[in-house]
Order: C-alpha cells, then sequence, then structure tokens
C-alpha cells in the first residue's frame, strides 16, 4: 500500500472522498474545458454526493476544484462566495442514474461562445478519482499522471503517430487506452506519460496535428490537473 493510502490525503474538509477527491474532479474538470470563457456549469450531483453535499464540503469543494485549487488549500472553505465574487456561474442538481458510482458527478460546461463538454467523474476513496467519460467517450484518466486525451476519426495511423511523436520527444509511455464509440466514427486516445520535469506547453498542439484524423486533444498534467 502507498502512504496516502494508509493516512489519507492531506486536505481541508472532513472526508477523503467527498472533499479532497471532490476537489482533484473539479481541477480535473475544469482542466479538461481549458480557458475558453464559462457560461454556465452545471454540477449533477449523485448517490451520496448528492445527499451528503453539503454535510461534506463536496459542493464547496467541487466549484474550488473548477477555480483550480488543490485539496489541501483553506480557500475551499469559502469556495462558493469566491465563485460568486469572481463571476464564476455555477449550478447544483441532483439526478439517479443506475449503475454509476454512488460518489460521482456530471459536470456539464457551457461556453459564451455556445461550445459544451460533459464529463462524469468519481472519487473512488482516498482522495482518488478518475473521469470515466468525457462528452460520451467512456475512459478512464485518475490525473496521477500528465496525461493526454486525443479525440479521433477511427482510422488507421493515429496511435502509431501519436506513439512515435511522444517517442520523438523522450517522453515514456506509462499507459495508452482506445476507446470509440463505432467502427470507423469517433475514437479517444489516452496516453499516461512519464517525464521529466514539466510537460512543454506546445506539446497538445504538437500532437493535434500529428495526424488529420485527430480533431482535438485535452491535455491533463499532474495529480488533479495542471496549476
Amino acid at each position: 500500500m502507498g502512504f496516502l493510502d494508509i493516512i489519507g490525503p492531506v486536505m481541508i474538509g472532513p472526508s477523503s472522498s467527498h472533499t479532497a477527491g471532490a476537489a482533484r474532479l473539479g481541477k480535473l474538470a475544469g482542466a479538461c474545458w481549458g480557458d475558453d470563457p464559462v457560461r454556465e456549469v452545471a454540477l449533477f450531483l449523485r448517490g451520496s454526493f448528492a445527499f451528503t453535499s453539503k454535510g461534506h464540503g463536496t459542493d464547496k469543494a467541487l466549484v474550488a476544484g473548477l477555480l483550480g485549487m488543490e485539496p489541501d488549500d483553506e480557500g475551499i472553505r469559502t469556495a462558493l462566495a469566491t465563485a460568486v465574487e469572481r463571476g464564476f456561474p455555477f449550478r447544483f442538481e441532483r439526478e439517479d442514474v443506475d449503475g454509476a458510482h454512488p460518489n460521482s458527478v456530471r459536470f456539464l460546461f457551457s461556453g459564451r461562445d455556445g461550445r459544451t463538454m460533459e464529463i462524469v467523474g468519481a472519487s473512488v476513496g482516498g482522495g482518488a478519482v478518475e473521469l470515466q467519460e468525457i462528452d460520451g467517450f467512456a475512459l478512464k484518466v485518475t490525473g496521477d499522471l500528465p496525461t493526454l486525451v486525443t479525440f479521433h476519426r477511427d482510422v488507421h495511423g493515429v496511435v502509431a503517430a501519436v506513439a512515435a511523436l511522444l517517442a520523438d520527444r523522450k517522453i515514456n509511455i506509462a499507459s495508452m487506452t482506445l476507446h470509440r464509440k463505432t467502427r470507423g466514427g469517433m475514437a479517444s486516445l489516452v496516453a499516461e506519460m512519464e517525464m521529466e520535469g514539466n510537460p512543454d506547453p506546445a506539446l497538445p498542439g504538437d500532437v493535434e496535428k500529428v495526424h488529420p484524423a485527430i480533431v482535438r486533444v485535452v491535455p491533463l498534467y499532474g495529480r488533479g490537473g495542471p496549476s
């Protein structure tokens, strides 16, 4: 067992799953969306997230993560007020989904330019999290390692092109998983990377250009997303 599995994460709040994990989920979801202005973020709480959200500070932690805070940031306590002060629009809803993880949430981002993004994530215990869906694609992203998620047309050569570019940059691929909705339709690739130092900010753009079938690349750097 890892040290954090024994003592739990360094955090603000009473629960590693409902507070620390929620903050990490919010930060990962915000990293998926990127820097585009947000018109609104709707958070659909599921299972125990819905029923104990205020008591465990889950609502505050999720919004704190969306604002870029880490699980040990004292600003979690006042995150809802901070979001209002910054003009960051959010709202909470509840939903029942058969088979959903009991500590899970669906984020629905709406941009001022009309862009939307839907992200489903779960807090799986001890502060650990996983993103389970991005825009309907089933996947698994923990945020423990720098990760690139590509969305591309399901054609030959995409995996080889991405792997070759990372190899050329001397980046080791810790794991790579592939997902597709239909053969020949849209697909996604999740590459967890091991590297020394911080990832090159230009890397996602370079990956997007490495094959014409790649439509979009989502960078998720470090534990819980980029700082």
